[in-house]
């Protein structure tokens, strides 16, 4: 919005020449997705307290030191959700429909959490959405978004996937581009969703994340880096950069109360839609492979549940403690703090290594 009301002003104002810059418009972006957090913060958390009364339910099956987190609010996803949005319409240049796909997967994802949230709060219970019912509505919203980005990426990218280190080269899938594109929408946000389990464990990864793809987008959308270290050339998604941006601030503005002991919780609401905005962003900057590297901690987390549930299925037997991962460690008696931050070095670790397949080609 300010894009356009303000850059045209450029020729005759020096100083609105800022505007053009995707540098500064990403800095708008952060500091305006902060503010907003912190604007809203306050009001929100006395809202959803008062709105519930008994907070999010605790699984009576996990960690003996959760109940002692009863009564904390759920869905500050919204928080996130809000400032994100809002500072993204903002300032990014609202005629790419790249930053509307993206957007439609976090906002979609994002009510899809809502509902799962408000359910588990008024049946009191830890299910809420059935499994199914939540998949099919993630399908639903990834299909649309996957047919959207594959119609506007250019020709020779549109039904290709990149592969990390090796340059020029792209492994070409046609039609199977779509449910490759919903796959890993889907299975990013829900890789997120296992994550968020312990005060600021997964809000951390996500604004390295975004950070990380707030560059490949970038540079992939600047077609002179781009040839340089030759990875594909993709106009218009130097835009995304201004969502990543958006992103860390929100993510930013909201651990300023999920830090431990949190205050208020991310829910489905914030987890979701974080997840699948990153997965849909990985896709339209032709990354998903480097998504997984650089997200490498929520692909741990989930190979962890999967590996346990296929195990106990087979032999009946558990291989850890209690799955995800981060529980296991708790019950193992690590504490909540230590494993929080040790996680964030994991995640900032694996962010460095899949940033350097941008160099290693």
């Amino acid at each position: 919005m300010l894009y356009f009301l303000l850059m045209p002003l450029a020729d005759d104002y020096i100083a609105f020449n800022l505007f053009r810059y995707l540098t500064f418009r990403t800095g708008g972006a952060i500091m305006t997705a902060l503010l907003i957090s912190f604007l809203i913060a306050p009001a929100m958390i006395r809202w959803l307290k008062a709105k519930q009364r008994e907070g999010q339910p605790i699984r009576a099956d996990g960690p003996e030191t959760h109940f002692a987190k009863a009564g904390t609010p759920t869905m500050g996803g919204l928080m996130i959700l809000i400032s994100v949005s809002v500072s993204t319409l903002l300032w990014a240049d609202l005629s790419n429909p790249l930053i509307w796909y993206a957007l439609l997967v976090m906002v979609g994802y994002g009510l899809i959490g809502f509902a799962d949230d408000y359910l588990k709060l008024t049946k009191r219970n830890t299910k809420g959405l059935s499994g199914k019912l939540k998949l099919l509505l993630q399908f639903i919203i990834a299909g649309v978004a996957a047919i959207g980005i594959m119609e506007s990426l250019p020709g020779h990218l549109n039904q290709h996937i990149a592969i990390p280190v090796l340059k020029d080269i792209y492994l070409y899938v046609g039609l199977f581009f779509i449910p490759w594109a919903i796959l890993v929408m889907v299975g990013s946000s829900n890789a997120v969703n296992l994550t968020d389990g312990l005060d600021g464990l997964a809000i951390v990864p996500i604004a390295i994340a975004a950070a990380c793809f707030g560059l490949i987008s970038y540079l992939v959308g600047n077609e002179i880096f781009a040839n340089y270290l030759k990875i594909p050339f993709v106009l218009g998604t130097g835009e995304l950069a201004i969502l990543c941006g958006a992103l860390i601030g929100g993510a930013m503005g909201f651990l300023w109360y999920n830090a431990p002991p949190a205050m208020i919780f991310m829910g489905d609401t914030g987890s979701l839609a974080m997840g699948g905005v990153l997965g849909a962003i990985a896709v339209i900057t032709k990354h998903e492979l480097v998504l997984a590297v650089i997200g490498g901690l929520f692909v741990l987390e989930t190979v962890s549940v999967i590996v346990q549930v296929v195990s106990f299925k087979l032999t009946g037997k558990r291989v850890f403690a209690m799955a995800p991962l981060h529980h296991h460690f708790e019950k193992k008696g690590w504490s909540e703090p230590t494993i929080v931050i040790r996680f964030w070095i994991i995640a900032v670790i694996l962010a460095l290594i899949g940033l350097a397949t941008l160099k290693l080609r």
